[in-house]
């Protein structure tokens, strides 16, 4: 077995002023990682580096250290594909990262991590053919510049160091302690504590549970309900496997596509029959929290199942938890915060020692760096997307943007064999840059939001969609279309000789 080690910070004083490499990996996350490893296996002759602001991997994985931190998709289609998972399908924080170091130790891609690097500008070169990437260390020293022929971008998608907290009248008032779920604070004691968890999705699902054993109270103070999908953190296929001696590698395989299959039917039927759908998840809730659990007002959410994500509870944990009296909800808006806690709307008091935000991300297109193209600043929010992984106008480019219906990671893989097609590719064809451009009979083509609110349409998702690219009327292969399993057709099929590609 490979030895996990620590990844280190480079050592600022030992690099270069400038630094050049044929591609540049923005992030070192789950994205990042799993680019790397496709990028080396590949396309082995290309040399790259993973540029990364935090001072360790596991982006998402690094940054949300709240009670109980764990993933809300099964870890056999969130982890990736080359490496199987050996574990229960929903993992702990603490298990997503070992698994990630092992990804790192075992193919050997610490030797490419420049760790505690922000980068302030990507600008793009046509007469050079090249990126220049200026960078500053985290406490504002200047940091090497990068050039490179092609930037992957995989750093995610919302603000790390800025979550969503929305400004309620009386905060300052307010006594207690008031904490984001993302920016916790690890030796906050809460034992014994009265805790109002703002919030009703993924975050706030792993986190009440985690606090209601510790916790005096814990209650789900939410402004409207959310979809559960409650079941045991197990899967049968996989114990069946394991017992009758398949290798890790079929069971991680035959898993995966167990999980594929069951979220596709899931997709497919909660567009057709949303009610049947509805009927079958209160069932299992009632496993956990009693055949006479009541599901109004708190849980009967006024969308669709899937329009927003559905928040995974493994064990029913939450549920278990109100039934044993442990959690409460509260389906209300606030009013404002008391010095004890919080007035709602309809005139509750609400006491709390502790306030816990589950309230959602800030979203951060490009993780909020400039970009230009030949002097020419790049405004995302007018530039049209091809499938959601390259963009009008910016050569040279691909960014990783996962699922929210599907496990984030299926994207990564899939998008992972795309770029190094591309890139071997261009090497064949001897060029060195390559372009999307909007065909002429397109041109006349309506800028449409990157996703239609009825399609998906979560609160981080509505409050920054105009912020994000845009897709091209409605073609398909002008957007995002969310739908791994018609993508896992269509991008192994792309021609890249096709006439959205500019090779020069």
């Amino acid at each position: 077995m490979a030895t996990i080690s620590q990844p280190q910070p480079t050592d600022a004083a030992a690099e270069p002023a400038t630094l050049t490499f044929d591609v540049l990996i923005v992030g070192a996350g789950i994205s990042g990682i799993g680019s790397a490893y496709h990028l080396k296996t590949q396309c082995p002759g290309k040399s790259f580096a993973i540029l990364e602001a935090k001072e360790d991997i596991g982006g998402t994985w690094h940054t949300h250290r709240y009670p109980g931190a764990r993933s809300d998709s099964d870890l056999y289609t969130f982890g990736y594909r080359f490496k199987p998972w050996i574990g229960p399908p929903i993992a702990t924080a603490d298990e997503i990262r070992k698994y990630l170091r092992d990804v790192v130790a075992e193919n050997g891609l610490d030797t490419a991590m420049r760790f505690g690097t922000v980068i302030r500008r990507c600008s793009w070169s046509s007469a050079d053919k090249l990126w220049t990437v200026e960078t500053h260390r985290r406490d504002g020293t200047a940091g090497p510049t990068y050039r490179a022929n092609f930037l992957w971008m995989c750093q995610g998608y919302y603000d790390h160091d800025n979550p969503y907290l929305p400004s309620w009248p009386g905060m300052a008032d307010y006594k207690g302690r008031l904490v984001h779920a993302q920016t916790w604070d690890e030796d906050m004691d809460y034992a014994g504590k009265r805790i109002v968890v703002i919030g009703s999705g993924a975050t706030a699902a792993t986190v009440i549970p985690a606090m209601a054993d510790k916790a005096a109270h814990v209650t789900m103070l939410q402004r409207s309900p959310t979809y559960f999908f409650c079941y045991p953190n197990r899967s049968d296929l996989a114990d069946r496997l394991r017992e009758i001696g398949v290798d890790e590698e079929t069971v991680h395989r035959c898993t995966r596509l167990d999980y594929l299959n069951t979220l596709k039917t899931l997709d497919r039927r909660a567009r057709e029959e949303p009610e049947m759908v509805f009927e079958e998840l209160k069932e299992l809730i009632r496993q956990y929290a009693g055949p006479d659990f009541e599901f109004e007002p708190h849980f009967t959410p006024r969308y669709r199942p899937w329009q927003q994500r559905l928040a995974f509870v493994p064990d029913g944990d939450m549920f278990s938890r109100m039934r044993e009296g442990k959690v409460s909800a509260v389906t209300d808006t606030i009013d404002h915060f008391t010095p004890t806690g919080i007035r709602t709307a309809s005139g509750t008091d609400i006491e709390a020692d502790i306030v816990v935000a589950a309230t959602g991300f800030k979203l951060l297109v490009m993780g909020g760096i400039e970009f230009e193209v030949d002097g020419v600043a790049v405004d995302w929010s007018q530039t049209p997307t091809y499938r959601g992984m390259m963009f009008a106008g910016v050569p040279n480019l691909a960014w990783v943007f996962g699922y929210f219906r599907a496990a984030w990671t299926l994207r990564v893989d899939l998008l992972g064999d795309f770029v190094c097609k591309l890139l071997r590719h261009m090497a064949d064809k001897g060029v060195s840059q390559v372009g999307i451009v909007v065909p002429g009979h397109l041109a006349g083509e309506t800028l449409l939001p990157w996703i239609e609110d009825d399609n998906f349409n979560p609160g981080y998702l509505m409050r920054d969609m105009d912020k994000l690219p845009k897709r091209l009327g409605e073609r398909p292969e002008w957007r995002h279309s969310q739908d791994y399993w018609l993508e896992s057709v269509d991008i192994p099929a792309i021609d890249l000789d096709g006439e959205e590609f500019a090779y020069r």
